[in-house]
């Protein structure tokens, strides 16, 4: 049962590219989703990210956000890209506290296997937050696959991103997904990127076609707890 989800995202767009059509089908459905940005690239590289271009960014995430319908977007101010320097438990308690706020049931994370390190120590610090421990609400979560990061991780077993866990989605989920991607002006870019309108695309219907369905997004399912 899915019915307050939190996508936690290392940046502003892992959360669209990950699982934007998902997100938006939950919102259809009648679900709560709310979305956590992790980092912010100006506190942990200031000479390489100025607070204006992180206030853009941030408003294209926005704007990409009411398109899938999201409840509320939520940013945290972890130093991107430095979090191999910055205490996990810290991120954990930061996550924790809007699992807790928002009493979230369902929490979708990036993979651990993913090239950048920023979203291996999420992974690693969202997975603290939601242990099954004590009066916890978290009793399903997810890893989605994100395209110019997935794909390109170490070609040995345990970085490899085999999914589990399939969402279908309808065109039009997918068609809300696409608009909200293109918000990001500042991070996609022309195919044949990885990172791209047409590349998005084209990953929900081989998803799809894995599970014989039009489209689809897939993910790996770290814990399901049914109750």
């Amino acid at each position: 049962m899915m019915n307050n989800v939190l996508v936690v995202a290392p940046h502003s767009d892992d959360e669209t590219i990950g699982c934007g059509a998902s997100i938006n089908k939950l919102v259809g459905e009648g679900k709560k989703v709310y979305v956590l940005i992790a980092t912010n690239a100006h506190v942990g590289a200031p000479d390489m990210y100025s607070e204006e271009r992180v206030a853009k960014v941030r408003g294209e995430a926005r704007a990409a956000h009411a398109v899938l319908g999201v409840t509320e977007t939520l940013f945290l101010d972890f130093p991107a890209p430095a979090l191999d320097m910055y205490p996990i438990y810290k991120m954990a308690k930061g996550i924790g506290e809007v699992i807790r706020e928002k009493n979230i049931d369902t929490v979708f994370m990036p993979y651990r296997g993913d090239i950048h390190i920023d979203h291996q120590r999420v992974y690693d610090a969202t997975l603290v937050a939601c242990r099954p421990k004590g009066k916890y609400s978290v009793k399903n979560v997810f890893c989605y696959e994100t395209l110019s990061e997935t794909e390109w991780a170490s070609p040995v077993p345990q970085s490899g991103f085999i999914p589990n866990f399939y969402i279908p989605v309808s065109e039009k989920n997918v068609e809300a997904k696409l608009k909200a991607i293109a918000c990001f002006t500042t991070q996609c870019n022309p195919f044949p990127d990885s990172r791209s309108v047409e590349a998005i695309e084209a990953l929900a219907k081989y998803r799809g076609a894995t599970i014989s369905r039009l489209r689809a997004e897939a993910f790996f399912s770290v814990r399901q707890i049914l109750e």
